[in-house]
């Protein structure tokens, strides 16, 4: 069986494999298609490309991009970024960047105020260059503050929770243009989390993004029933997108979710997507 995994991380953001490990643990679970996406920076690791090259893995670089949108996080995955000149681009994910590691001062601070015995080089010690919340879950689980990174995420850094802080990001059509000009596709991740789940507010979200030039929808994610994946591939055709799917494995950040397969065998990506996602490449 030959699987494909478009939405895949690393200890490089958010996960908990090397690019290497990565590699290796996609092989074994028979992914013969894998993109690694990445937050805020387009993934380059030779040492990681070689060793799929050897084995026939077709490794796909690319991002995922948190973004705006009425107030909440929308992220977009970006892939193929096919030899454009990405200086440009490059530039404006180093400006991210800031953003991010800004916020995450004011997330320590945020939590000090709420009795978190917390310092920022705590959470930066589990993030290897980029820092997210799960990397601060992760401290709060080594401290006893929380059981889980989901109590964590409840309980203080959730976008509802009283620790969260916001950072400045690029609303969707922005990010857009960014990928498109840097000859990327761009691709909604998990559609099924916007709009509190309303199928009919999310169809009128997802046309806006398309007619601000938004490529793609990921209809198959590990979130996803089989009724969602069929709507989303609807919705994608009927706006005159290609669509997306992956895993968002992010290892032991994650539990449960595998790749190739998502949540207990719930993903399968079809064949015929990343070529018809190739096709829309710049």
């Amino acid at each position: 069986m030959s699987l494909t995994d478009l939405h895949t991380h690393t200890t490089r953001s958010d996960g908990t494999l090397t690019p290497i490990e990565l590699v290796e643990a996609a092989l074994r679970a028979g992914v013969r298609t894998l993109a690694v996406t990445d937050h805020d920076r387009v993934f380059e690791a030779p040492e990681a490309s070689q060793a799929a090259a050897r084995q026939g893995l077709d490794l796909i670089c690319g991002i995922e991009l948190s973004c705006r949108h009425e107030g909440r996080t929308v992220h977009l995955l970006g892939y193929f970024f096919n030899g454009v000149d990405r200086s440009g681009f490059d530039a404006w994910l180093n400006q991210l960047l800031d953003s991010r590691r800004d916020r995450n001062r004011r997330l320590a601070a945020r939590l000090r105020d709420l009795g978190v015995a917390i310092e920022l080089e705590e959470a930066e010690s589990y993030g290897h260059g980029l820092t997210g919340r799960p990397h601060f879950a992760r401290v709060l689980m080594d401290k006893g503050y929380v059981a889980s990174l989901r109590e964590a995420f409840d309980r203080y850094l959730g976008e509802s929770a009283p620790g969260y802080v916001e950072r400045d990001s690029p609303d969707v059509p922005h990010a857009v243009r960014r990928m498109l000009a840097a000859g990327a596709v761009a691709s909604l991740a998990h559609p099924v989390r916007l709009a509190g789940r309303d199928p009919a507010r999310q169809e009128q979200i997802i046309r806006g993004f398309a007619e601000s030039g938004l490529t793609a929808i990921e209809a198959f994610h590990s979130d996803h029933a089989p009724a969602d994946a069929e709507r989303f591939v609807a919705i994608a055709g009927k706006y005159g997108m290609a669509v997306s799917g992956g895993s968002d494995f992010h290892g032991a950040n994650k539990p449960g979710v595998e790749l190739g397969t998502g949540v207990k065998g719930n993903l399968r990506v079809p064949d015929w997507v990343v070529p018809a996602l190739r096709q829309r490449a710049g």
